[in-house]
């Protein structure tokens, strides 16, 4: 039986057609600055998104590591959300080895950070305090879309105070797809879906309102391996530093980056057919008397397990190991949807959780 594979949209394998791409890439040595691949896909991702310049990093950890020490000197500090992932999941980088000061907030229910709040935890300038230097977002968050909205407030809010702006876009192009369908009169599930241009459109409008964007090609849009960090040219020249002292410097990586350049010529525009599954898993999975879903606005449901079923959900991850079904639940069930999902497959994973919610299996 195959397997349905929902822990994350980073397990997914590339094509044959992706890796027929990755053989076909003409190759240089990028330390050097002359892999033609690389920089094909440094120019692509920073014209698609308006930026001056682009800097291929192996991971989205390390594109966000070099943004925030690019922006902020030692004894400086950023603005973050609590839940975010530049601050909680990445090993605390940038305190650790550029000694930047995070200073994370609360979020709201839908993943924003309160203005009132942001504002407050801006320091004064004094010696007693380290220098607010940098607000970081991310979006989505949790799957969340930020509301383009509070993006713009958000971030002319850090202007006006004289604070940078970084996003986490590691799944930008999914925020810019569940935007584009906010903005249609039908769902996906109803057979409507979003173009690429239009998802690229709205990609472009949420990086316009940042000094740098993070963009990863490995989970949604189905590339094996790297990230881009996004900025001005003076930026990226720093960030190119930086990724050189954290070992981020590679040979002959074109053979990547052919990877996230045909993820960006051909997974884009499918990226709405992840969100409609998880919609379809997300609306199932609500109607179990105990579960609680989170609205689904992407590719990632989360679930809070209520009583009566409390008790058994211990036994949930491994029930479904043992079907074939792989999902996550660190501190809350989650089931992520990508390419290598399909239909099938989550009505398989929606009928093996109801039967074992429902004491039939």
């Amino acid at each position: 039986m195959k397997t349905v594979d929902l822990r994350s949209d980073t397990v997914t394998q590339p094509t044959a057609a992706m890796r027929e791409a990755m053989l076909a890439a003409p190759l240089g040595d990028d330390v050097f600055g002359d892999d033609p691949t690389v920089n094909a896909l440094q120019e692509k991702i920073a014209a698609l998104l308006g930026f001056e310049a682009a800097l291929f990093v192996p991971t989205g950890t390390q594109s966000n590591f070099c943004a925030i020490l690019s922006h902020c000197q030692r004894g400086d500090e950023y603005l973050v959300g609590q839940m975010a992932h530049c601050y909680r999941w990445e090993g605390g980088g940038a305190a650790v080895l550029g000694s930047v000061q995070p200073q994370p907030i609360a979020h709201e229910t839908d993943g924003t950070l309160p203005l009132a709040e942001i504002e407050a935890q801006i320091k004064p300038d004094d010696a007693h305090f380290a220098r607010t230097r940098l607000l970081c977002l991310e979006n989505t968050l949790g799957g969340k879309l930020l509301p383009l909205e509070y993006v713009k407030a958000a971030t002319e809010l850090a202007r006006s105070k004289g604070l940078a702006t970084h996003l986490d876009g590691a799944r930008l192009f999914n925020a810019a797809t569940a935007q584009a369908m906010n903005l249609m009169p039908n769902t996906p599930l109803a057979g409507i879906l979003p173009a690429q241009s239009a998802i690229e459109l709205e990609a472009r409008a949420i990086a316009q309102n940042f000094d740098s964007v993070s963009v990863c090609f490995s989970k949604g849009l189905g590339a094996p391996v790297g990230s881009a960090l996004c900025g001005s040219r003076e930026l990226i020249q720093t960030a190119h530093r930086i990724r050189k002292m954290a070992g981020g410097g590679m040979r002959q990586a074109g053979m990547l980056a052919a990877a996230a350049i045909y993820a960006l010529d051909h997974h884009v525009e499918r990226l709405a057919q992840d969100h409609a599954l998880a919609e379809r898993l997300g609306d199932a999975l609500a109607q179990i008397d105990g579960l609680t879903v989170d609205p689904v606005h992407s590719n990632i449901v989360f679930v809070d397990v209520r009583e009566p079923l409390k008790a058994k959900a211990a036994g949930l991850i491994a029930h479904l190991k043992q079907r074939n079904i792989l999902a996550t639940g660190l501190y809350r069930l989650r089931f992520v949807t990508h390419l290598d999902v399909d239909q099938e497959g989550v009505d398989r994973a929606i009928a093996v959780i109801q039967s074992y919610f429902r004491g039939s299996d």
